[in-house]
């Protein structure tokens, strides 16, 4: 009676215990979104990073780059081909509540021979036995080692379709921001060609001015020198363009070959351009909800390593029909049934269990600090992107009003200079100002549109 006694108190004490390796993961109360934008928090319930990928670049000709990019992409058919073994590994994780079964059947023929007659194989009678076994083993889930790693399954599925997500929402952002790069470089080819045919006939003034008397061979070769440094430019910047189309060619599963695009000012900035809730990065943003998950998955593994110190309760089974049951009956053929409780309880592990359990503890506090460092770099890289577009969008107004007095500069120099008042070098210096300013304004129109993409990655866009 007492050994019963000290038996219940002794299950009951390691119930009691063992109720904490059943918990389900919860964000840890210290993980906050609170203030992580910075002085780019926005209090919109909706955000850019909602806004569909369709929806957000409006540009039929780089919807159908970004369609073509999502069907034959390397990587993301490779991140679907992955979800696909994790879900494999769910399913198997599911199954393993239910017992395992398995059928082995076997026969054996004995006997000896007849050395009067060799080809008669036993003489003194032939022993055949047969046996049709069916095993079956359960391991019963008494502490929730099979919950633990069936939820740690569930997370390792969650994750992968996270890794899809970011290669999504990477690849979606890559396709739109050469697509753009191409249009920019277009404009500035285009500027970068009409000054340098500007030049081509300064340069043929400057020659008729030197014939006249009224130039010298030295104004001639700075003239001459300027125009070529400008056409080499033109060709630096097809080949910058070759160089792009290749690698978008690459990015979206197809050969080299030209893209066609519209117009850098074909972009639209979307009616939504605002951060929305910090709590969204949660769970729009892919590497944050990685490292979530990750957070998640040592939880369980702590679980797991926590129901090691428990019994383990194992129910095996045995069933067969056979011809042997002993060397007294022969070929009478009869069925033979067993049935095994085994309960394991590790007592003395040489310090593996515990330290196993220890490293567990260590590996969430890692992930609980890499979690709450992915939410500040995603803060981060949402102020920075915000506060780009805010820069080129004031130096936009800036550029203009500089190119506008230096178009008034060029023009009021080469009327100078035709009536021989003003040196050929304040020429090319208002030129060379002026061209740099022309490609700086492009540039700018450029940082908006890559700085908008930009922002719209780092609030988690680009996916359905």
């Amino acid at each position: 009676m007492k050994v019963y006694k000290v038996l219940t108190i002794a299950l009951a004490t390691v119930t009691f215990t063992s109720c904490s390796v059943y918990k389900n993961y919860e964000r840890p109360a210290e993980i906050t979104t609170d203030g992580i934008y910075g002085d780019a928090l926005s209090g919109d319930s909706l955000g850019m990073g909602d806004i569909e990928w369709r929806k957000f670049f409006t540009d039929p000709t780089l919807q159908a780059l970004i369609e073509k990019g999502l069907e034959q992409n390397s990587n993301m058919r490779q991140a679907d081909l992955r979800i696909q073994e994790m879900e494999n590994n769910l399913k198997a994780a599911k199954l393993a509540f239910f017992p395992s079964l398995a059928f082995a059947p076997s026969g054996n023929i004995s006997g000896t021979w007849d050395t009067q007659s060799p080809e008669r194989f036993g003489g003194n009678g032939a022993n055949k036995t047969y046996s049709l076994p069916v095993s079956l083993n359960w391991q019963v889930d008494c502490f929730a080692q099979l919950r633990n790693s069936k939820k740690k399954s569930e997370v390792a599925v969650e994750n992968m379709k996270s890794v899809r997500q970011a290669v999504q929402t990477a690849l979606v952002s890559n396709i739109a921001t050469m697509y753009y790069s191409l249009a920019m470089l277009d404009e500035e080819v285009a500027i970068a060609s009409a000054t340098s045919e500007t030049w081509k006939e300064n340069l043929r003034m400057t020659k008729l001015l030197m014939e006249a008397g009224q130039s010298n061979k030295a104004a001639v070769a700075s003239t001459e020198a300027n125009y070529w440094s400008i056409c080499t430019s033109v060709v630096e910047l097809e080949n910058s363009i070759k160089q792009i189309e290749n690698a978008l060619s690459a990015l979206i599963g197809q050969t080299p070959g030209h893209i066609s695009r519209n117009a850098l000012d074909s972009f639209r900035t979307p009616s939504i351009c605002t951060t929305g809730l910090p709590v969204v990065l949660l769970s729009r943003r892919p590497d944050v909800k990685q490292a979530e998950l990750a957070l998640a998955s040592a939880f369980y593994s702590k679980n797991i390593a926590k129901a090691s110190f428990y019994p383990n309760l194992n129910i095996s089974a045995t069933g067969q029909y056979t011809n042997s049951l002993g060397g007294a009956i022969f070929n009478p053929g009869g069925f033979i049934a067993a049935l095994v409780g085994t309960l394991t309880q590790p007592i003395f592990q040489n310090g593996k269990l515990r330290a196993a359990y220890k490293n567990s503890q260590a590996e969430l506090d890692i992930a609980t600090i890499g979690f709450q460092q992915s939410l500040l770099d995603a803060g981060a890289e949402v102020n920075s992107a915000m506060a780009k577009i805010h820069t080129s969008k004031a130096k936009q107004q800036l550029i203009a009003n500089q190119i506008a007095s230096l178009e008034t500069a060029v023009d009021a120099t080469e009327k100078l200079m035709k009536l021989s008042s003003t040196n050929y070098l304040q020429v090319l210096t208002a030129q060379s100002s002026l061209l740099s300013a022309q490609l700086s304004q492009v540039s700018n129109k450029y940082d908006i549109v890559a700085n908008t993409i930009a922002l719209y990655q780092a609030l988690g866009g680009g996916t359905e």
